[in-house]
């Protein structure tokens, strides 16, 4: 195939989907414009094999649609009759380059993608999420141990903060830091309480709201095991 038939299929793809070439950029964990200046500006010549090959899975569409020849691609159509079970849609879900910590140490503040995760898009409608909503984010420090560890992955809803706010864990910004803490609302109109789940750590008690910039709610969990 032509590669420019490669990018005015791609283009299509993203159109169609309601996407936009930034947020296809970044499920592939490359910068805003990567997929835009490919699109448009001929730069890359060609998508590299696996920005192709998760491209391909994420709109469903074979690879030769994207570039791939018989000898230097793989077709998708394969995978299909293997995996009918799961030929459907998946959630593509960014991994940001962000440590979020548990305690309260400074933060990077490079808020740039580092990769993605596929997710059913099933799955995240029966919890209530859209992908587009999503990011994930990996915890440091032992703060909010057992429930959550040094190094774990955590899903975050950013459409789900002060509008809706309920007693739940939450990634919120405070006097600078980033962190995750389990937030309580109080009595007191306006007003929360920032607790760790681990008790060797200080609480926050009875918080004016204003002062606190909240991320987004934690919906999940992953570690590593062994």
């Amino acid at each position: 195939m032509d590669v420019n038939d490669a990018r005015a299929n791609l283009d299509r793809l993203i159109r169609e989907r309601g996407e936009n070439y930034g947020a296809v950029s970044r499920l592939l964990g490359r910068n805003a414009a990567y997929i835009q200046q490919f699109v448009k500006r001929g730069t890359p010549r060609k998508l590299d094999e696996e920005d192709r090959r998760l491209l391909a899975r994420y709109f469903d569409v074979d690879e030769s649609l994207l570039g791939a020849t018989e000898a230097g691609g793989h077709s998708s159509a394969p995978l299909r009759d293997r995996d009918k079970a799961f030929n459907h849609e998946l959630g593509i879900v960014p991994r940001l380059a962000l440590g979020v910590s548990s305690g309260a140490d400074a933060f990077d503040r490079n808020e740039t993608a580092a990769g993605a995760l596929a997710f059913d898009a099933r799955w995240l409608q029966a919890l209530g999420v859209r992908s587009d909503t999503l990011s994930i984010i990996r915890v440091s420090g032992e703060a909010m141990a057992p429930t959550l560890n040094d190094g774990d992955d955590i899903m975050v809803d950013r459409s789900d903060t002060a509008e809706r706010l309920r007693d739940g864990i939450y990634v919120l910004r405070l006097d600078d830091a980033l962190m995750v803490k389990r937030l309580a609302l109080t009595l007191r109109s306006g007003r929360v309480s920032i607790r760790s789940d681990n008790p060797l750590y200080p609480a926050f008690e009875d918080v004016e709201l204003k002062h606190v910039a909240l991320v987004g709610r934690v919906i999940w969990a992953g570690r590593r095991v062994g």
